[in-house]
């Protein structure tokens, strides 16, 4: 579950031209791979009835632009130019669905702290990928490291180098029998997961940490529209204790690759005392109602099935 199909395809794009995907090498001293120096994102792209789809590509890409502003690096090529590049890319590797990764990096210049701002790299890649995470609720367990301090580094900025945080978080869970792990912030409130944001539902609210401590993503705005316009749910950004989490009514995780993922339990707690092991997903799905009706309006939404979502779908044709 969640492993990578290592199928680039056969182009990459860069700097403005298509590749072959085995051409497109970089340095060594590349300043972003000792550095983390860079940018990214990660979006989806869905069959529909109509054609393949991408989905949210502009913000994805305004985010991509303004993540390289943080770094003070030079984006040479707009936000269209960028949206462009990306449906040419997936038509040309002939994918329906699946994964695209822009990168913008400092490459191989001066070795030292500050980049060369004269060798910014942009890539943009695109695989086939599937479900990162269950259908089926997950368990979660409470990192031993906190979230990024939101006066260290600019938190909801997309920088590489923060992921080092998640993936020191994921291991952890990994290796302590979860599925996945869950940050705290610096004042001991839930955070995110290491590449997912979280929501809890209690009393038919829809609760979520407020921005701040949190990178807000993409997919946790698209369901926070969905809550109240399909479900005419109240949403609330606020602060979140484990406490509040362990005892919601329901939980679950949203990311552009987790989509919308129920969470069953929290330190090896049931989410409301539930206890899902062994379980049907049909029997997790009348446990968890409202989370798996927004984890099915998601679904139609990016499918093309849903109405009055067509801004947010970039068709290849």
């Amino acid at each position: 579950m969640g492993e990578l199909v290592f199928d680039y395809g056969e182009w990459i794009w860069r700097n403005g031209q298509m590749v072959k995907g085995n051409e497109a090498l970089t340095h060594v001293l590349t300043h972003g791979l000792h550095y983390g120096s860079g940018v990214y994102e990660g979006i989806r792209f869905y069959e529909t009835d109509t054609g393949s789809a991408v989905f949210r590509l502009k913000d994805h890409m305004n985010r991509f632009h303004y993540s390289a502003s943080v770094l003070d690096m030079r984006m040479d090529f707009s936000v269209e130019e960028l949206c462009e590049a990306t449906l040419k890319l997936v038509r040309d590797n002939g994918f329906s669905f699946g994964y695209i990764r822009p990168v913008g990096f400092y490459g191989a210049g001066k070795l030292g702290i500050s980049p060369d701002p004269d060798t910014v790299d942009v890539a943009i890649a695109c695989m086939p990928w599937g479900k990162y995470l269950s259908d089926a609720p997950i368990s979660i367990g409470v990192s031993d490291n906190i979230r990024i301090h939101p006066k260290s580094l600019v938190c909801d900025a997309k920088i590489n180098g923060h992921y080092v945080n998640s993936i020191m978080a994921r291991h952890w869970a990994m290796k302590a029998g979860y599925d996945e792990g869950l940050l705290l912030d610096y004042q001991g409130n839930v955070a995110e997961g290491p590449g997912e944001n979280i929501f809890l539902i209690k009393d038919g609210v829809l609760i979520t940490p407020s921005k701040g401590n949190i990178l807000p993503g993409l997919t946790r705005d698209t369901l926070m529209q969905l809550a109240v316009k399909e479900l005419g749910m109240k949403v609330e950004e606020r602060t979140v204790t484990v406490e509040d989490l362990k005892t919601a009514d329901e939980a679950f995780f949203t990311g552009t690759a987790a989509e919308v993922t129920v969470i069953g339990s929290v330190d090896g707690i049931g989410v409301n005392g539930a206890i899902c092991a062994g379980l049907s997903l049909r029997e997790c799905e009348n446990i968890f109602p409202l989370a798996y009706k927004l984890k099915d309006l998601y679904t139609d939404l990016v499918s093309g099935h849903l109405h009055g979502y067509d801004h947010w779908l970039s068709y290849l044709k």
